[in-house]
């Protein structure tokens, strides 16, 4: 059993019912029952086309559901006549769903976990492993998103920016139980970008590969996180960097530049430094003041201090630093990141302590503990 060649067909065949007038939840019902005959009788008797196999399938398990749902006979008798599979438009169909599960009366949680059921092909009980919560509850949340997007038609085009920030979300939440988030996140993105021509969805795709290809460097043998200046560089993954900077370098030749192109190239310089010495920190400042015009986001605002603070010095660095959010997440962090490269030993392993407290993970509370033992070792010493 193809189980890649299903997930990839899935948002196809869901695309179709919805588009003969199906409601989306009736239909991902039936899709879901397709796949899981596919499952059954595929291994045994495979079929010359396997999307059309579906879609003929789902949309008699949609017709089943229907005649017996007496509150649904008006849609029944709309449905009487099975329409011919036929030749279908299906990157048009597919593109249609990115925006239908990325749609604005969603919150991003819920527009996420409908995004890797419906245009994923993943499992209820995958996703949620992935998310660390009990199968039931995800399934709660999945079925409410269904709901809301019941009924939803399109009359023009949809925000591709929503649908790469839910995407985008996919992929920060890395990898958790048997699904990789961070490969599934760039397989969808891959395939949005195939059907649909547009900068910033070639911005994320390069992104994507970007971060993606540093991911073994990122921890140590015992899980604890390892700082982009102390990466073993050898562990990068060439061919995904090579990859993603051919991406964006079309993509910002197109002069159309977006936020998720301004990051991707923050990230190619880091990528193309051979040591961390070799930086190019001039050139990231200047992108990073490109992605402030583009955001004013408090978070590329933070970014960009610790680039003035490598490009300018660390004073320069604390001075950017000084016309933010004292609460804005991991500010303490930069802070005495900042400190300790001016040498203000005291203050950044003060520092550091308060900053694990506000850590938002184990990893990275671990990582500024650490930080603080090791200065208060050193002032001590």
């Amino acid at each position: 059993m193809d189980e890649a060649l299903l997930r990839s067909l899935t948002p196809r065949v869901l695309a179709v019912l919805v588009r003969r007038g199906a409601d989306f939840a009736a239909a991902e019902d039936a899709v879901q029952d397709a796949l899981v005959e596919a499952v059954r009788v595929w291994s045994a008797d495979p079929p010359k086309d396997p999307k059309g196999w579906l879609v003929t399938v789902a949309w008699r398990r949609f017709l089943d559901a229907a005649r017996a749902d007496t509150a649904r006979r008006r849609r029944e008798d709309r449905a009487d006549e099975e329409p011919d599979p036929g030749p279908v438009p299906s990157a048009d169909d597919t593109l249609w769903l990115y925006f239908l599960c990325a749609h604005p009366s969603l919150t991003p949680s819920s527009a996420v976990a409908l995004t890797l059921r419906a245009v994923g092909g993943l499992t209820t009980r995958q996703i949620a492993q992935a998310y660390l919560v009990p199968e039931a509850t995800m399934a709660q949340r999945i079925s409410r998103a269904k709901r809301t997007v019941s009924g939803v038609r399109f009359d023009r085009p949809g925000d591709v920016a929503t649908v790469l920030r839910v995407l985008y979300l996919v992929f920060n939440e890395g990898y958790s139980g048997d699904v990789d988030l961070a490969a599934e996140a760039i397989r969808l993105t891959r395939q949005l970008a195939a059907v649909i021509d547009h900068p910033e969805v070639a911005g994320l795709l390069a992104l994507m590969l970007l971060h993606h290809a540093r991911r073994d460097a990122r921890t140590a043998p015992d899980g604890s996180l390892v700082p982009l200046a102390e990466q073993d560089r050898s562990r990068w993954d060439t061919r995904s960097i090579a990859e993603g900077i051919g991406i964006l370098q079309t993509a910002l030749a197109r002069d159309r530049l977006g936020e998720f192109q301004a990051q991707a190239a923050i990230a190619a310089l880091h990528a193309d430094a051979l040591t961390a010495a070799e930086t190019d920190w001039v050139q990231i400042v200047e992108w990073y003041d490109e992605l402030v015009g583009l955001t004013d986001s408090p978070v590329a605002r933070l970014n960009r201090a610790v680039a003035v603070g490598e490009a300018d010095g660390p004073r320069a660095g604390l001075a950017a630093l000084a016309d933010l959010d004292p609460a804005l997440p991991r500010y303490t962090a930069v802070a005495a990141y900042l400190h300790e490269r001016a040498g203000d030993l005291a203050e950044a392993a003060r520092l550091y302590t308060e900053a694990a407290f506000r850590a938002p993970n184990l990893a990275e509370r671990d990582h500024l503990t650490r930080q603080a033992a090791r200065l208060h070792t050193a002032g001590h010493g």
